[in-house]
């Protein structure tokens, strides 16, 4: 296996309120953890000053397993054969992709506008079928649509039904001179504090961002993803033995349309160019479902078609935030078109039992997992796959003895 020496990683984040350094911070975090699982060296850089994307370099390092024994004169080595190296090292060159400024945009509105745009998402992603494709493809996604609307509108009705309590009893309808205040204490002082448990308000906010990378009817959001591929083309012009598109979550949606449009543009754009597009928990059917999202998925389709583009989607059974085991590329209507790699993988492999029973109720934590670092060796880390010594689509044949020593 030839090792990757530099690499160029452009990885779109999902939905969280993070901007670039903060994920930045996060990756380092998980850098580290991962660094001490394997037992190799690590660098993560500083930020580029006024660099956006938000780009940073990591340098790893360690032995070559074996390396000794190959040595000039060691058993095995052919006479006058050039000794192996001892040591490798690879220089990733990070840029974050992320979608802050709408996730602070979609959250910018008083609570009231905030539920409201919410359950308007919700009205358009039924009426254009996407409810309908969730519950057919992956059930527990479809749960996971409902399930912060289904909170909210019981809360909502209990609310109204506080209000009208003492009309409902038979009493003076002046006697809701007390229960409207006190219906409206309970909406605002216990259920609201007790839905962020669940970030249901967020969650409004990822179905709103979700009908807009579907429909493409805001000049906002279009604007900026032509933005942000005019941002990763430049990126490309990097020289390197490999180039990583990693996305997580939402981020893929926004992935599939900065390189789609990339693709539109430039059709050889990758000719040359060793090219792995990761999409982790993937929810490009979040949005790919919606009966008006057919410039995603042609662009889906482009992505799929192009030969130097190695689509690795990884997927996890106890994630229920992803489509498992659901071709992404033929759901989107490209039957025809190379598939995606699916990988597999397993939480409960990559964390303690202590730490796994702490986080597995918390669907997600569980999603995030794909970009947070490991308690123990598993067939997939994040951090090797984006600044490890090994090409990216190694993962996408997870048996262990594929990994380092």
């Amino acid at each position: 296996m030839r090792l990757i020496k530099k690499r160029v990683v452009l990885h779109f984040p999902g939905f969280e309120p993070l901007d670039g350094a903060a994920h930045r911070a996060r990756y380092e975090r998980s850098a580290r953890q991962s660094s001490a699982v394997w037992g190799y060296s690590l660098e993560v850089g500083t930020p580029d000053g006024g660099s956006d994307p938000l780009s940073f370099e990591v340098t790893t390092s360690g032995e070559v397993p074996g390396a000794a024994e190959m040595a000039p004169g060691a058993a095995g080595s052919a006479p006058g054969e050039d000794p192996a190296p001892a040591t490798w090292q690879t220089k990733s060159r990070i840029r974050m992709v992320d979608h802050d400024m709408f996730v602070r945009r979609l959250r910018s509105g008083n609570t009231l506008s905030q539920i409201a745009a919410g359950f308007r998402s919700c009205a358009q992603i039924m009426l254009e079928g996407g409810m309908r494709g969730y519950f057919r493809h992956a059930w527990r996604f479809g749960l996971f649509f409902l399930f912060p609307f289904l909170l909210t509108a019981l809360a909502i009705a209990l609310t109204a039904q506080i209000a009208v309590a003492p009309y409902s009893l038979g009493f003076s309808p002046w006697h809701m001179l007390w229960s409207g205040p006190l219906a409206l204490c309970f909406f605002i002082f216990a259920f609201l504090p007790f839905s962020e448990r669940f970030h249901t308000l967020h969650l409004f906010a990822d179905w709103a961002m979700a009908v807009a990378l579907g429909r493409m009817h805001r000049a906002d959001f279009n604007d900026w993803l032509e933005d942000r591929a005019t941002a990763v083309r430049k990126a490309l012009e990097e020289e390197a033995d490999e180039y990583v598109i990693s996305s997580h979550s939402m981020g893929s949606n926004v992935a599939a349309h900065v390189i789609g449009i990339l693709l539109e543009r430039e059709p050889e754009i990758f000719k040359g160019k060793r090219v792995v597009f990761a999409t982790l928990g993937s929810a490009i059917l979040q949005c790919a479902l919606l009966s008006s999202a057919s410039l995603l998925r042609a662009r889906v389709g482009l992505i799929a078609r192009c030969p130097e583009i190695s689509w690795l989607d990884v997927q996890c059974l106890t994630d229920s935030i992803n489509f498992y085991k659901v071709p992404v590329v033929t759901v989107c209507g490209h039957a025809e078109a190379p598939p995606a790699k699916m990988l597999l993988i397993r939480v409960k492999q990559m964390l303690t039992r202590e730490h796994y029973r702490k986080i597995r109720k918390d669907q997600l934590r569980v999603h995030r997992q794909y970009v947070l670092g490991p308690d123990l060796k598993a067939p997939f880390d994040f951090t090797l796959m984006t600044s490890g010594p090994m090409p990216a689509s190694v993962f996408a044949y997870p048996e262990q003895d594929r990994l380092p020593a």
